[in-house]
C-alpha cells in the first residue's frame, strides 16, 4: 500500500512503456479514418455483391441487403482501423509489442485515439454536440413540414424518414449525452483515480459511437426507414436499404454502450481512492453506477434484436416474419425491454449532475443523500419490469395490463425520492443564481410536467385514448429534453471551466438559458394540447383547426433551436477567440475534481488522495477538507497503511 498510495508522478515520472508496435500511430487520425472507412465500405459492398449474386430480397427490386450490411460493417471496421482503435489487438495477433497512442499536446490530440480519460471526455463533448446539432436540424425540418396541414414541403415518404432519423440520432445521442462527456471526464477525478480501469475500452466505445452515428446517417440517401425510431416489424422486414443502416447502426452503438457501461462500473468498483467508501461516493458517481448497470444488462437485448432483424433481411430467417412462423411481437418486446431502461440511462445521470451542483449553489448539505442513492438503484431495478406499458395498444393479453400498469406506477416512488432530494436541498436555501443553477431549477420544473403526464400515460384507459398522439411525444420531450438536456448544459457550464481552463461568458450563458427555457416550454406545452385534441404523431397531415397551435409550436421551435447557437457562439468565443483563464475552483466546490490544478495534469493526482470526510459538508463550521493530498508525511497516509480506510483501488488506479 505504501508504494501505491504515495507514488509521485508529475513531470518526474519516467515512462517504462515498451517501444515498437506496428508503427501506425503517427498516421492515424480522424482524417485518415474517413479514407479507410470509405475503402472498407467499397470492399464490403463488393464482397456482398459476390455473396448475394442471384439473391432475391423480400423487398424485390434488385435490392441486395447482404451487400448493404457488409458495406456498412466493413466501413465501421475501416473507421476503427483508421483511427487506431484496433492497433493493440492487431499487434498482439502478429506478435508485435503494443504501441501506445501519441501523448503530445495541442489540438490534434482531440482527433486521435487517446488513452487519457480527459481527452476522451472532450472528444465526447464535441461528438455529442454534433449529434445534438444534427438531430436539431432534422427537428426543424419536421416543424417546417407541420406549419401547414395541406401544403407540404417534404412529402410523406421523406417526412417519415426525417422523423425516424431525428428520433434515432437523438436517442443515440442521449445514450451518450452525460455518460460519454462528463462520465468519462469526471468519474476518475471524483473517486481519486489516475485513469479509467480500461483506457483502451473507454476510447474504443467513443469511436464506436461515432461510427454508429455515420452508419445511421447513411439511411437518408437510401430512402430512410418507415418505422420511426422504434423499428417495428413487419415494416422492418419490408423496408428498403435504409433499414439496414438502422439495424447495423444500433448494433454498433449498442456495443459501444455495453463497453462504456462495463468500464465505468469497473472503474467505480475497483479504482476508488483509500477512504472513498460507498457512503462517501459522490451522488453523480452513484447515478453513473446505476446507469452503467442498465447499459450492461439492457443493451445486449437491443444488439440481439438488431442481429435477428439483419438475419431476417439477409439470410431469410423468420424471427419477425409472422407468415413464416416468427412474430412481430418479439421485436416489440425485445426493443422495449431495452427501450424503457434506456429512458433512465438518460435521466439518472442528469439527476446525478444536479445533485452535485445544488449543494454548491445553495451552501447546504445534500438533503437525503442516502435516499437519493437508494432511489437511483431502485429506479435501475424497477426499469426492467415496466416495458410492456408501451404495448398496451398492441394486442397483448389484456390480463397483463394491470401488472405493467402497477409496475409503471411503482417506479414513480424511487423517482420521487430522487426528486425530493433536490427539493429538500432547495428548501429555505439562499441560492446563487449562476447559469448552472438556473439549468438545475429548470430541470425540476420541466421534469415535474413530464412526470405528471407520465402518470396519466401509465393508466390503461388514458393510454388507450392518447396512445400514438402528440401528447406522448410532448411528455417524452418534457422528460428527456426538459430533464437530461437541461442538466447536460448545466453540467457543461459548471465543469467546462475545469475541463478547458477557460471561463465562459456569463451574459451569453444567461441568454442561452432564458431563451432555451422559455421557448422549450412554448414549443412542447402546445403539443400536449394538440395531442389531447387528437393529433397523431408521425403523420404530416392533421385537422385544419389545429394549425394555429402547430404554427405557434413551430415558430417557438425555431427560436429554441437558435438558443443552441448561442451556446456554440459562447463556447467558440470563450475557448478560442477571447479566452480568459478560469480560477481553479470558481464555484467554491468541495468536490474532489475541483481540488486539483487547472488545467488538470495528465496524471490527475501527484499522490493518490486519501479521502477523509464526506463530500457535501457545505455550511458546516470547521468542516474538514474532503481529502488529504499530503502523501507519506500525512496522518491520513499512516491511517491508510493501517488499513483504516475502505477504498482499495489505489494500486489499480496507478
Amino acid at each position: 500500500m505504501a508504494s501505491t498510495i504515495d507514488t509521485p508522478i508529475a513531470g518526474r515520472h519516467v515512462s517504462t512503456r515498451p517501444a515498437g508496435g506496428l508503427g501506425l500511430n503517427r498516421y492515424q487520425n480522424v482524417f485518415t479514418a474517413f479514407v479507410v472507412a470509405a475503402g472498407g465500405y467499397l470492399l464490403g459492398h463488393y464482397i456482398g455483391n459476390v455473396i448475394g449474386s442471384g439473391y432475391v430480397s423480400v423487398q424485390g427490386g434488385g435490392q441486395n441487403d447482404v451487400a448493404i450490411v457488409l458495406a456498412l460493417t466493413f466501413g465501421a471496421l475501416g473507421w476503427l482501423l483508421g483511427i487506431g482503435a484496433l492497433n493493440y489487438p492487431l499487434a498482439k495477433l502478429v506478435g508485435a509489442s503494443p504501441e501506445y497512442p501519441p501523448t503530445e499536446g495541442g489540438w490534434m490530440r482531440y482527433f486521435r485515439f487517446s488513452l487519457d480519460h480527459k481527452v476522451v471526455g472532450m472528444q465526447y463533448v464535441i461528438a455529442t454536440l454534433l449529434f445534438l446539432f444534427t438531430g436539431g436540424l432534422l427537428a426543424m425540418a419536421i416543424r417546417t413540414e407541420l406549419l401547414n396541414p395541406t401544403i407540404h414541403v417534404l412529402g410523406p415518404g421523406t417526412y417519415i424518414a426525417v422523423v425516424g432519423e431525428h428520433g434515432t440520432i437523438m436517442m443515440m445521442m442521449a445514450s451518450s449525452l452525460v455518460i460519454g462527456p462528463l462520465g468519462n471526464w469526471l468519474v476518475p477525478l471524483m473517486i481519486g483515480s489516475r485513469r479509467m480501469a480500461f483506457p483502451r475500452v473507454e476510447a474504443f466505445s467513443l469511436w464506436l459511437f461515432t461510427a454508429g452515428y455515420m452508419v445511421i446517417l447513411t439511411a437518408l440517401p437510401m430512402g430512410g426507414f418507415p418505422t420511426g425510431w422504434t423499428g417495428y416489424a413487419p415494416l422492418q422486414t419490408q423496408a428498403g436499404g435504409g433499414m439496414d443502416s438502422y439495424l447495423v447502426g444500433f448494433a454498433i452503438i449498442g456495443t459501444g454502450m455495453v463497453l462504456a457501461g462495463f468500464n465505468l462500473a469497473a472503474t467505480i468498483v475497483t479504482c476508488r481512492a483509500p477512504g472513498m467508501t460507498w457512503g462517501r461516493l459522490p451522488i453523480f458517481v452513484w447515478s453513473v453506477l446505476a446507469t452503467a448497470a442498465l447499459l450492461v444488462f439492457a443493451t445486449p437485448t437491443l444488439i440481439c434484436a438488431g442481429l435477428f432483424g439483419i438475419l431476417d433481411r439477409t439470410a431469410q430467417t423468420a424471427f419477425y416474419v409472422n407468415e413464416h412462423g416468427g412474430s412481430s411481437f418479439l421485436w416489440e418486446n425485445l426493443f422495449w425491454f431495452f427501450g424503457h431502461p434506456e429512458v433512465y440511462i438518460m435521466a439518472l445521470p442528469g439527476f446525478g449532475m444536479v445533485g452535485e451542483m445544488l449543494p454548491v449553489f445553495t451552501g447546504k448539505q445534500l438533503f437525503g443523500y442516502k435516499v437519493g442513492a437508494a432511489g437511483m438503484i431502485g429506479v435501475a431495478l424497477l426499469s426492467f419490469f415496466v416495458w410492456q406499458h408501451h404495448l398496451f395498444q398492441s394486442g397483448i393479453n389484456p390480463d397483463m395490463r394491470p401488472l405493467f400498469m402497477l409496475t409503471t406506477e411503482l417506479i414513480s416512488i424511487p423517482t420521487g425520492f430522487i426528486f425530493l432530494v433536490g427539493l429538500g436541498t432547495l428548501w429555505k436555501a439562499r441560492m446563487r443564481m449562476e447559469p448552472p443553477m438556473l439549468f438545475c431549477l429548470a430541470l425540476y420544473f420541466n421534469f415535474l410536467i413530464g412526470g405528471i403526464t407520465g402518470v396519466f400515460l401509465s393508466d390503461v384507459p388514458v393510454n388507450v385514448t392518447v396512445h400514438g398522439s402528440f401528447f406522448v411525444l410532448a411528455h417524452f420531450h418534457y422528460t428527456i429534453m426538459g430533464g437530461l438536456v437541461f442538466a447536460f448544459f448545466g453540467g457543461l457550464y459548471y465543469w467546462l471551466p475545469k475541463m478547458t481552463g477557460k471561463t465562459l461568458n456569463r451574459k451569453l450563458s444567461l441568454a442561452h438559458f432564458w431563451v432555451m427555457f422559455i421557448f422549450f416550454n412554448l414549443t412542447f406545452f402546445p403539443l400536449l394540447i394538440v395531442g389531447l385534441l387528437g393529433q397523431p404523431r408521425r403523420v404530416f397531415e392533421y385537422a385544419q383547426r389545429l394549425q394555429p397551435l402547430n404554427d405557434f409550436a413551430s415558430v417557438s421551435a425555431y427560436i429554441l433551436g437558435a438558443s443552441f447557437l448561442i451556446f456554440i457562439a459562447n463556447f467558440v468565443w470563450s475557448i478560442w477567440i477571447d479566452p480568459k483563464p478560469a480560477p481553479t475552483n470558481p464555484w467554491g466546490s468541495r468536490g474532489l475534481e475541483w481540488q486539483v490544478p487547472t488545467p488538470v495534469p495528465a496524471y490527475n493526482f501527484e499522490h493518490i488522495p486519501v479521502i477523509v470526510s464526506d463530500p457535501y459538508l457545505y455550511g458546516v463550521p470547521d468542516a474538514p477538507p474532503v481529502a488529504d493530498f499530503g502523501g507519506a508525511s500525512s496522518p491520513a497516509y499512516a491511517a491508510a497503511l493501517a488499513g483504516d480506510t475502505a477504498g482499495d483501488g489505489a494500486a489499480r488506479s496507478e
